[in-house]
């Protein structure tokens, strides 16, 4: 650990991994370490805390309201759910110390609000997610270069990183500047334009039953609470690994989530650094791409 924390850490011993030997305490420094990179992705964000403490393969459980259960130092931001009509005091991670607290309750990944308590109604970007059921990785590369190519017709950049599981997660910058309801909208005609492409392989189809051996558009994603792994988290998966950034060149077929783990991540860092920043920054013109939208549909 780089400095002394105000979180109380327990049990680093533990093993999360067994086939890897990595410990609840691996994870912790992980999170330690990754903090300058990960921090402002997480910042002021209420998060849905997805505790896993018995480690990968174990069973998992969602944590949202913490109320009368953080210590006093943890920022809590209320929030009216309408599916359990009550507020709900979601945490928010401020800072390192924060990031830490949440590792030792169990959270190998991160999931944090697409929005910030600020802005709380005002997405700062949206996520086209790929969602593999029952179909291998390469046609989910195969969906993230159509999505690329729709994404440029209609004058946005987007930003690919690896789930760290089975799929790719593809942001687009919005600034805060639009609601959740004009963000979903967004995802769907993006998902639209790139299923009337690739129809055989890809659905926007919610139930998994209905979309067996196929590619999930998965546009909903993009609603308020909603939460994805976040940008440099790890996941519970076989080899520890670790949502990653990606350069659209590396958006290939020899492509493998498998590759970013909480070990190679550091040394991937170091040769080109944070390449996902512009989601944070000024976002699209949504007016300007319904425009372009409308010749293309």
């Amino acid at each position: 650990m780089s400095n002394a924390t105000k979180a109380v850490l327990t049990n680093l011993d533990k093993l999360y991994w067994k086939k890897e030997k990595i410990t609840k305490g691996d994870v912790i420094a992980y999170y330690d370490a990754i903090a300058p990179y990960m921090l402002p992705y997480m910042k002021g964000r209420p998060q849905s805390l997805n505790r896993t403490p018995d480690g990968a393969g174990g069973m998992n459980f969602y944590q949202k309201d913490m109320t009368g259960k953080a210590p006093d130092w943890i920022t809590l931001h209320p929030s009216f759910s309408e599916s359990n009509n009550e507020t709900i005091n979601y945490m928010v991670c401020t800072d390192r110390d924060s990031l830490l607290y949440m590792a030792n309750l169990g959270c190998i990944e991160m999931n944090p609000w697409h929005s910030r308590t600020k802005k709380p109604d005002n997405p700062d970007y949206c996520v086209v997610d790929l969602d593999p059921h029952e179909i291998g990785f390469d046609k989910v590369v195969e969906t993230a270069i159509v999505v690329n190519k729709v994404l440029k017709s209609l004058g946005i950049e987007g930003y690919p990183k690896t789930s760290g599981a089975t799929g790719i997660h593809i942001y687009i910058p919005l600034g805060a500047k639009y609601t959740f309801e004009q963000s979903k909208q967004l995802a769907h005609i993006v998902a639209s334009l790139v299923h009337e492409q690739i129809p055989s392989f890809t659905s926007l189809e919610r139930s998994p039953a209905k979309r067996r051996r196929k590619v999930y558009l998965d546009y909903l994603q993009n609603r308020e609470s909603q939460t994805l792994a976040c940008v440099y988290s790890l996941r519970p998966k076989p080899g520890a690994t670790v949502s990653t950034p990606l350069h659209w060149d590396e958006v290939v077929k020899e492509l493998s989530p498998s590759q970013f783990t909480i070990t190679s991540v550091f040394e991937r860092l170091d040769d080109v650094g944070d390449i996902f920043g512009a989601v944070l920054q000024k976002g699209i013109n949504i007016n300007a791409v319904l425009r372009k939208a409308e010749d293309l549909i």
